[in-house]
């Protein structure tokens, strides 16, 4: 239950730092950014979840489970038969760049110490927050790596364990 209260914390404050950042654009800005994160969210819980060998149970994030008390359970040979390549990351990649470059463009025209404190951890929370969570704490032991992942065979580098 930590890794799933740490893993979403990650996420939350990813989203936090981006709903923030955005919002020195404009309230209706930061508010279209949140929207996004919702059907980002919807869409993998509906879509990805229900075919997760987790579905109805506690993944490392805690979708599986939460996607049972919405959706019917899938079909888990369907997990697999897409090519995941860099080009189905973008909207992952997306909640991040998209509030970082806003940033950097603000900053470029008036500095302000808060929000490049704001864009370091932003940086650092998708970079080594995402990457421990990922790397040391989730997808490492995950039974559906085991089983057949897309994302697992992009991102691994060594042998599972």
């Amino acid at each position: 239950m930590g890794i799933v209260i740490l893993s979403n914390f990650v996420s939350l404050a990813i989203y936090g730092l981006g709903f923030l950042i955005i919002f020195r654009v404009g309230l209706a800005f930061s508010f279209l950014y949140l929207l996004y994160i919702l059907i980002f969210e919807f869409r993998l819980i509906r879509h990805h979840c229900p075919n997760c060998f987790y579905w109805g149970k506690t993944c490392g994030f805690g979708k599986g489970r939460l996607s049972s008390w919405f959706f019917k359970k899938g079909d888990s040979s369907q997990f697999c038969m897409k090519d995941f390549t860099w080009k189905d990351m973008i909207p992952d990649l997306l909640i991040s760049l998209i509030p970082f470059v806003l940033g950097i463009i603000i900053l470029i025209l008036k500095f302000d110490i808060m929000l490049f404190s704001a864009l370091l951890m932003l940086v650092l929370l998708t970079t080594i927050g995402n990457g421990f969570i990922r790397g040391t704490l989730t997808c490492r032991y995950c039974k559906q790596g085991e089983l057949g992942c897309p994302a697992d065979l992009l991102f691994r580098k060594e042998n599972r364990k």
